[in-house]
């Protein structure tokens, strides 16, 4: 663990002001961390990812833009990106969508994405291994604020997905997506099953034959 590590407390939520957030991401530069701020509270992610987070992390991508290209929507998946308002909100969501006209918004060269500037994704997936409460918890509450349209929780230990349409600053769970009309999450918790005793070509495999059938078409 590095000097870096020691000195910040990592996976609470830490009263702080903006500026010294920035220097305490400033600061975590050469660390793989993630980074959150939300109502003048800041929480640093700096645990090593586990194989089966990992693993999901990338079922969760690889069925998420199958199921739109099938279904001819226009998606833009972006993996661990910094979308931030200066001075107020600052999140990195494992994975984020844009989706529909929305796709081709944030033009290629762009940094962090600037939500003073640029729309807010359709769609807000965290993976959940040690930081499950959270997810559900304060982590919501912060993308219902900046207006995300639909936000997955994956319970890695459960292969289970809380998901969540929002409207109005609030949630409701969901059983099917509505960003992604047709898409049920049990055939997505299916996949993550099938993929801790499967390879992730066979899970793709299967997924494919799944999405094509008549329901999904």
């Amino acid at each position: 663990m590095s000097e870096t590590q020691t000195q910040l407390p990592t996976d609470i939520w830490i009263c702080t002001s903006w500026q010294e957030y920035e220097q305490a991401i400033a600061n975590l530069l050469n660390e793989k961390a993630k980074s959150y701020y939300y109502k003048g509270h800041m929480r640093l992610e700096i645990a090593p990812v586990s194989f089966d987070h990992g693993k999901d992390h990338v079922v969760i991508i690889f069925a998420v833009t199958l199921f739109a290209a099938l279904k001819g929507i226009l998606a833009t998946g972006l993996d661990t990106t910094t979308f931030r308002k200066t001075g107020v909100q600052d999140c990195q969501p494992d994975v984020a969508y844009y989706l529909r006209e929305s796709a081709q918004t944030i033009p290629a060269g762009t940094g962090i994405v600037n939500l003073d500037r640029y729309p807010v994704p359709d769609l807000v997936i965290e993976i959940a291994k040690t930081s499950l409460l959270d997810d559900l918890g304060t982590k919501r509450s912060l993308y219902e604020e900046l207006g995300v349209a639909e936000y997955w929780v994956v319970d890695v230990q459960n292969t289970q997905i809380i998901a969540y349409a929002m409207a109005e600053q609030g949630s409701k769970r969901i059983q099917e997506s509505q960003v992604l009309p047709g898409l049920a999450i049990a055939i997505l918790e299916s996949a993550l099953r099938r993929s801790r005793e499967m390879n992730q070509s066979e899970v793709g495999a299967w997924l494919l034959s799944q999405f094509q059938q008549k329901e999904y078409c």
